[in-house]
């Protein structure tokens, strides 16, 4: 993902993490992928792997997608020639019937991108294979992709926010300073620029600072279905004095912690899951 490493966060910034801290945060990017329940069914287009599919789901899928078809204990799409576009337009208004039925919750009217097991390797060219409600995913066991962004201090302490109790995931749990969904049609900078604003209150000038720090894909299954998602992280300093302040509604408020608060967090499991490795991920890619 070129274009977007812009600066580098200040060496005084730098938290220094002790063997039991670096065991911790490495234990938990190592727990961040499990494994698919037994009764799980991959569905795929044409060749190409789409996802799992939560018990249930496959009889769903079933009876609203048109042209698939059973092969052993694998569900088939046969849409491998369609475009993209045709794909988009199956898939929304077989989702937008699972949603009629209350089958499919949290109805955002975002649509994400899916570009099957990319990962952290977005750029322009990437074509992407369709477009899908992005509360459907999930439904639908699909790759996704978010953006997060941890915030340090000049004294090396990390701004978390705490998720507002009216969200559809994870309410009331801790995350990072800001995170989204990539929504499609949207940069990974902007994406990040754009929810800064939005849960952090922050000057796009202060913003555009932000340095990649790599990205760590997670999967489990939730109650929604199959979680499968990279999340792209973000390292940003905010220089002394500057406070956080949400703009949206979707963060209850924030903490400034120290290092030894955020591994007793961690342990506690009071960030939420991709939160959790968000940090890990982001404290251990220092530069």
């Amino acid at each position: 993902m070129p274009g977007y490493l812009l600066t580098c966060l200040d060496d005084s910034a730098m938290p220094v993490l002790n063997p039991i801290q670096t065991a911790l945060l490495r234990q938990t990017l190592q727990s961040a992928r499990r494994a698919p329940p037994p009764d799980a069914r991959r569905w795929f287009l044409g060749e190409l792997p789409l996802g799992w599919l939560a018990a249930g789901h496959d009889e769903a899928l079933a009876c609203e997608l048109p042209d698939t078809v059973r092969s052993g204990v694998q569900r088939i799409w046969q849409a491998a020639q369609w475009t993209a576009a045709q794909r988009s337009r199956a898939l929304q208004a077989a989702a937008e019937r699972l949603h009629a039925q209350g089958l499919i919750r949290g109805w955002r009217n975002e649509q994400y991108s899916y570009w099957g097991d990319a990962g952290g390797q977005l750029h322009p060219d990437l074509s992407e294979h369709f477009r899908l409600e992005r509360a459907a995913f999930r439904f639908f066991g699909l790759h996704s992709h978010a953006v997060h962004i941890n915030g340090f201090t000049p004294d090396g302490r990390m701004w978390c926010g705490r998720r507002a109790l009216s969200k559809a995931t994870d309410p009331g749990r801790l995350d990072n300073l800001a995170a989204g969904g990539l929504p499609a049609g949207e940069t990974v900078l902007d994406c990040a620029l754009r929810e800064l604003y939005e849960e952090a209150g922050l000057p796009e000038s202060l913003s555009r600072q932000v340095r990649a720090a790599g990205h760590i894909t997670t999967a489990r299954m939730e109650a929604e279905g199959w979680h499968e998602e990279t999340l792209l992280v973000f390292n940003l300093l905010l220089p002394q004095g500057v406070l956080p302040h949400n703009t949206d509604g979707e963060v209850s408020g924030f903490e400034c912690l120290s290092l030894d608060e955020v591994m007793q967090r961690i342990a506690e499991r009071d960030f939420s899951e991709d939160a959790a490795c968000v940090v890990a991920q982001g404290l251990l890619h220092l530069p």
